[in-house]
């Protein structure tokens, strides 16, 4: 890594990869050296579309390529896990996906092998590195609305995929809330914290994994968080933060949101317009990995590990109290 040019190698060629790659080359201080799959067929037409100069047939090959500074992996999340540690075990430092991994036991799993190795990790929920989530923040951490009393959020989206595909397979780590669901939960604790009771009720499919899902998360202050996640149906995908002085609204998506609504009480409306979004929204998480690793940290202080690790928690009680198991546990 020079002082200005972080090389990256992808782990995985779907969609996700794709698309965190088309913002990576918008990136002048990025530069994408290697891809790697678990077939060189795979690794060489990914590399070809977007002109990357080494492919790996192997995730250890990519993971020991020299001339890789960090690795975003990109697998679905049931790989999270394997991906990661091999990476981290090669000595490099990771950007994965969310969710780290199935479970809070999994994600520990990962911090400890990151702190072991005093490696950078960092999980890519991008709405906590989006700077008008991060406007939001400041204002609610600001008391611009006074104390919160509720939060609203709910994410969902009609899916018609066949029986066999992985967001209906309990192995694969299947269901809304994984997949979905993370977005809401993460929203809630970026502005309330780890809650204090965790409720929940799902629509569970044939094979067990969780077609949509309600939670009320609650805190001893008389927070309370109101979140939904489904597979079924298309929702308006928004947030709404409730407090003693006012509100926020935040339109759709509210996850990588283009604007915002301030209510604040005595006032008119203010809304607040990000800025045009550059690509697919995904450059505000590779600068912060950057910065993170010139500047020698291990973590990111806006995408905590310690905060990844609260959030899978919580989506553990969830799957807890709604009857989820994958295979293994």
């Amino acid at each position: 890594m020079s002082e200005q040019t972080v090389r990256w190698g992808i782990l995985a060629t779907g969609g996700m990869a794709a698309a965190f790659t088309e913002d990576l080359l918008r990136e002048p201080e990025a530069r994408v050296t290697a891809v790697g799959s678990r077939s060189v067929a795979g690794a060489q037409r990914f590399a070809e579309r977007f002109g990357i100069p080494r492919a790996h047939g192997t995730w250890q090959e990519l993971a020991a390529d020299p001339e890789v500074d960090v690795v975003y992996v990109a697998t679905p999340h049931a790989h999270h896990l394997a991906a990661a540690t091999a990476c981290l075990e090669a000595g490099k430092p990771v950007l994965c996906e969310k969710p780290f991994a199935l479970s809070g036991r999994q994600t520990r799993a990962l911090v400890e092998l990151a702190d072991e190795r005093r490696l950078f990790l960092m999980e890519a929920m991008w709405t906590y590195v989006n700077p008008t989530v991060r406007r939001v923040a400041e204002l609610v951490a600001g008391g611009a609305v006074g104390e919160v009393r509720a939060l609203h959020a709910s994410f969902g989206g009609r899916v018609t995929a066949p029986p066999e595909h992985r967001l209906w397979d309990p192995a694969a780590g299947g269901g809304a809330l994984l997949d979905l669901g993370t977005y809401p939960v993460s929203f809630a604790h970026l502005l309330l914290g780890a809650p204090d009771s965790v409720t929940a009720h799902a629509r569970l499919s044939p094979r067990g994994v969780d077609e949509q899902t309600g939670v009320l998360l609650g805190y001893d202050g008389g927070a309370m968080a109101v979140l939904t996640c489904s597979l079924l149906a298309d929702d308006e995908r928004r947030a709404v933060v409730y407090g003693t002085a006012g509100r926020i609204e935040i339109p759709a998506d509210f996850y990588n949101p283009g604007s915002f609504v301030l209510h604040r009480d005595g006032h008119e409306p203010q809304t607040v317009t990000a800025p045009p979004q550059r690509g697919n929204g995904y450059g505000h998480q590779a600068r912060e990995v950057m910065r993170c690793l010139r500047a020698g940290l291990t973590e990111s202080p806006l995408v905590p590990l310690a905060g990844s690790l609260a959030v899978m928690d919580t989506l553990d009680k969830v799957r807890e109290r709604v009857g989820v198991r994958y295979p293994g546990e």
